[in-house]
């Protein structure tokens, strides 16, 4: 297992160098999304506007206030799960040229089949970790379709964020895959 320190904009490349269970952070941009934003672009055909092409992606409906000046202060910014929106990661990478998910949870086959095709991964930060995430965000730096309140599509300056660990790589392995394979094995040993 190996560290790396990623800043985005991403390179297929960067991503095809991660293996299951290496770790990372990140310094730069990242891109809060939850159900609602995705269900505009994919379900109402309305393209993002901001431009994803190699960014990573936060599953993350944070909560804000907002200033006199129209600017947002982070309150708390924790991340959900993100197998529910499970079917909106092909385009996410193909389209949209998203290189990364943050979120809790996992994904399921097709998202894993998509990440290692168009050069995705999955990063799971732990649960319960939002005052740790609020902190590495160190700057909300622009909200765009605020109708839709919390889950807009935001754009965050993070410094140091995680430590992250992929848990699903762009070579077709899931770690969460891998432990139900192994918890199936174990139930099975013990019926024997």
């Amino acid at each position: 297992m190996a560290h790396y320190k990623l800043r985005p904009p991403l390179t297929e490349a960067d991503i095809r160098q991660l293996k299951l269970e290496d770790t990372v952070t990140i310094d730069g941009t990242i891109f809060g999304i939850r159900d609602a934003t995705q269900i505009r672009i994919f379900d109402e055909g309305i393209a993002p506007p901001a431009d994803l092409t190699g960014s990573v992606c936060i599953h993350t409906a944070p909560g804000v206030r907002k200033l006199p000046d129209g600017t947002y202060e982070k309150i708390c910014i924790g991340t959900t799960t993100s197998t529910r929106m499970d079917r909106f990661v092909p385009g996410l990478l193909q389209q949209y040229g998203v290189r990364a998910i943050v979120g809790k949870g996992g994904f399921l086959q097709g998202s894993v089949d998509a990440m290692a095709k168009f050069g995705g991964a999955y990063l799971a930060i732990v649960g319960g970790a939002a005052a740790l995430e609020t902190l590495q965000i160190e700057e909300i730096e622009k909200v765009w379709w605020e109708d839709l309140m919390p889950e807009c599509l935001w754009k965050f300056r993070v410094k140091d964020f995680g430590p992250l660990i992929v848990a699903i790589d762009s070579h077709g392995h899931s770690l969460y895959r891998d432990i139900q394979q192994r918890a199936a094995e174990r139930i099975k040993s013990l019926s024997q």
